[in-house]
């Protein structure tokens, strides 16, 4: 188990260490783009355990490996927390230099769509939901720099019926 273990993270780390190699070149590319200056720029990945117990890592950043930055449009950094004794599930991301009435949020199936812009701010990012949520249920607050999309979870009830035997 341990052999596997080591394997799967030696897999995983390279995977992330080309990522960053990568982004070199993307920085030097743009900073050579005719004396117009972008940024921030930022990349990484984040790591947590599912609700099946096993890590999944999600990549954010305002530029991929690969992909020059083509607009000055942030990514918030996002992330969800479900709370299980309140029976929600809440989305948090951080837009610092907005305000309430610049966000716009949609919520499209599985997937929140922000979008905020305010003078030289502009953010915009789609946080897919990988739990049952009822999309009726979802409020928004906006508090110092920090976006709470929160969403009631959706009970998982048995499909069938039960008979009874007379």
């Amino acid at each position: 188990m341990t052999m596997f273990f080591d394997e799967e993270f030696d897999r995983l780390f390279k995977r992330m260490s080309r990522s960053f190699m990568d982004l070199d070149d993307i920085f030097d590319e743009a900073t050579k783009s005719g004396g117009k200056t972008f940024g921030p720029f930022y990349y990484g990945y984040s790591m947590t355990i599912g609700p099946d117990g096993r890590p999944q890592v999600r990549e954010y950043g305002n530029v991929r490996p690969g992909l020059l930055p083509t607009a000055d449009t942030r990514e918030p950094i996002a992330d969800t927390i479900v709370d299980e004794k309140e029976g929600v599930l809440k989305l948090i991301a951080e837009m610092p230099g907005v305000e309430k009435k610049d966000i716009k949020i949609l919520v499209e199936g599985n997937t929140v769509n922000i979008d905020a812009e305010c003078g030289d701010k502009k953010y915009h990012g789609r946080v897919p939901i990988r739990h049952k949520v009822d999309s009726d249920s979802v409020k928004a607050t906006y508090t110092n720099g920090i976006l709470e999309v929160q969403f009631a979870l959706k009970e998982d009830r048995p499909k069938g019926k039960t008979v009874e035997v007379n």
